[in-house]
């Protein structure tokens, strides 16, 4: 489960800033190997850091983060990175697997409120991809519409205009797809509404009143939606729908 990757890490972290030490990366990976997750855990979040500074974030460094925390014992900060890179690239499948595993660690199980097969169909097919690739999926089949419509209008035979328009009529509605899943990927990363409870157990209440009805209870590692904010208290919702106020102390955002 827990495997480091950090060759492709380096070349992006590279080829995206020349800030970030190598040598960083190197030695935390090395700490990882080595057994020392503690260490790793500082090393890769100095590079967190550094990225951030610089408005830049890195999935491959979140997942390897994630793994050094899930070595180290610290269930819900492993989660919190791995979610984190799997914002950023959500067709990656280790990322995925080593979330799922993660999750098992944890003492709440909720149950997720249903949701129609064709929507969970629809989510399943823009995670196949990042924003950046869909954008570049969407790029390359304008130009292949583009082409179609060129066929359309200068070729004679008539078989192959109907071809070309018909084909081009699917490619068209690709494209908008493809610009759709874009666009809702950019706006994930984005708004950034969800966040993973921090606090072993966090009271979830009524309203954002210390004196309120507690309503239920949940503990680290927890996935919740994150509403609106009152003060020092913020709203939650759960998988399964159901709607409360805690502390902000209690959550980090993804």
């Amino acid at each position: 489960m827990q495997t480091i990757r950090h060759g492709l890490t380096l070349i992006l972290l590279l080829c995206a800033t020349l800030s970030v030490a190598q040598s960083t990366v190197e030695s935390a990976s090395e700490a990882y190997r080595s057994e020392d997750y503690k260490r790793s855990i500082q090393l890769y979040e100095q590079v967190v850091a550094q990225l951030l500074s610089e408005g830049r974030e890195s999935a491959e460094i979140y997942y390897n983060l994630g793994n050094a925390y899930f070595r180290n014992g610290e269930t819900a900060k492993a989660i919190l990175n791995y979610e984190r890179a799997l914002l950023l690239d959500p067709g990656d499948s280790d990322i995925r697997h080593n979330l799922r595993f993660a999750r098992t660690r944890i003492e709440d199980k909720i149950d997720t409120a249903e949701t129609f097969f064709l929507t969970s169909w629809i989510n399943n097919l823009e995670n196949l991809l990042n924003s950046n690739r869909w954008a570049t999926l969407a790029i390359i089949l304008f130009i292949a519409f583009l082409s179609c419509i060129a066929t359309f209008l200068f070729v004679r035979r008539i078989w192959i205009r109907k071809t070309a328009f018909y084909a081009g009529l699917v490619i068209f509605l690709f494209v908008i797809l493809a610009n759709v899943f874009a666009f809702n990927q950019k706006n994930s990363r984005t708004r950034r509404n969800t966040g993973i409870v921090m606090s072993a157990s966090a009271s979830i209440m009524a309203s954002p009143d210390a004196n309120s009805q507690e309503l239920f209870r949940l503990h680290e590692g927890t996935k919740v939606k994150l509403n609106k904010t009152d003060g020092n208290w913020i709203e939650i919702e759960i998988a399964n729908g159901s709607v409360g106020w805690t502390s902000k102390e209690n959550v980090e955002v993804i």
